[in-house]
Order: structure tokens, then sequence, then C-alpha cells
């Protein structure tokens, strides 16, 4: 078994190097790979990441970076790095701070068992997790929600930005969507495919806006639509 690590990154100078340390220090117990593609940023993390290609590898395997010529979004940037993964087993670990690869143990644990296809992380569930915006958890349960209901799944937090895949099972998936649709999508998809699917809980440290969170009350209609796409039209 491998794990490749999928990290999507866009204007994170302030928190991507922290981000490769964390991962190359997370408990696993199997061969991992660090695959980051910068979805074109202009804050100085290009640059940055630029200056590590001549050291890739480090102690804890390989790191592989790619590089957007223009703003794609988190999506697009997830479809390049599964294209270059090796591991047996994807996870995507987001650049922001906001999810600790200490938790990686818990998340890999359903797979390497036998018990899982998919495993989702749970922030609200067990973990410790930041207080924060109320409007945005209301959202996300009432997302939640409606993929259950199309899907016939108890998830408890769809949108959660940790989740793990049998490398097999996601590379069957033809993904489309370029910002963060990905997280409804992929949810869809993988209940469509007939995965067998494991929740876990993990610590959260979101962020607030002024701190770079980036995703909005935008992002969070077009989930809606998101959810009905894919679930009866694509």
């Amino acid at each position: 078994m491998k794990l490749s690590v999928l990290v999507p990154v866009y204007n994170e100078m302030a928190t991507i190097a922290e981000v490769i340390r964390r991962v190359r220090a997370a408990p696993v117990q199997v061969p991992m790979e660090l695959i980051i593609v910068d979805d074109c940023s202009t804050d100085g993390t290009r640059e940055f990441l630029q200056t590590l290609i001549a050291s890739q590898g480090g102690e804890r395997g390989e790191v592989k970076i790619f590089f957007h010529e223009r703003n794609l979004g988190k999506g697009a940037a997830i479809r390049t790095a599964i294209a270059h993964a090796t591991g047996s087993m994807i996870l995507v670990q987001d650049a922001d701070l906001e999810y600790d690869p200490q938790d990686y143990e818990a998340l890999l644990k359903p797979i390497l068992d036998g018990h899982a296809d998919v495993v989702f992380g749970n922030r609200f569930h067990g973990g410790a997790h930041r207080v924060l915006y109320f409007w945005h958890a209301v959202g996300n349960r009432c997302l939640t929600t409606l993929c259950n209901m199309v899907t016939n799944l108890n998830l408890t937090d769809m949108e959660v930005g940790y989740k793990v895949f049998r490398a097999e099972n996601l590379k069957q998936i033809q993904l489309q969507s370029s910002r963060f649709g990905f997280e409804p999508e992929i949810t869809v998809k993988i209940a469509k495919l007939g995965c067998r699917i494991y929740e876990v809980p993990i610590s959260y440290h979101g962020r607030t806006y002024a701190e770079g969170k980036k995703i909005g009350w935008r992002d969070g209609i077009a989930a809606l639509f998101h959810i009905i796409r894919y679930r009866f039209f694509d």
C-alpha cells in the first residue's frame, strides 16, 4: 500500500511550508508521496514552491510539484494531482492549516483494515474544532442533508476537506467541477458507484476570512446545483 497526498494550493504563502512539514511528519506506516498543484498563485507561493523542486523527496517520500498557468479552481487542481498520483490510497489535504495531518492514521485505518473504500472526516463529532460562523454551519447541514436525501447516505459532513479514497475507485470517476464543487460532485459519484463509505472524527482549526478563508456563500449556492446535477443529469 502507498499513500498519495494531494495538496491543491492557491495563495497560501503564509501556510504552505508548515503544511509540507506537517504532512511529512504525519503518523503514516505506509510509503507516502506528496503531490502539490499550485493553481497560479500570485502571493509568492508559486516562487516558494519553485525553490523546492531541486530538493524533491526528503525524509518522508518524494514531492511532486505542478503549476497551473492560470487560476482554474480547487477541483481542477485536484484533477491534475490525481493524474500524477501513484498511490493505492489518495488523500486530499488543503494547504491552509485547517486540517491536521496527525489525523491521517485514523483516516486511513478503515481502508487499511479492509472495511472501507472511502473515508470522510467528521469535523463536528469527536474532534476539537474552532467555533466560528453560525450560517456556515447551517449551510453545511442543509447541503449535507440534501446530498443524503438524493444519495440515500447518512453522512454528517459532506463538505469536509479530508476525504480518503482507494485509488482504484477514485480513478473510475470522471470529475468535472473546477472550484469547490468537487466536494458534492465526488460525494454523489462515489455513492452512485456503490463505494463503502466510513466517517471518522477529526480536529478542525477553521480560519476567518481575515485569515484567508476563500469559500463563500456563492459556493454554497453552487453546491446545491452540483448535487442535483450530478445525481440526476450526469
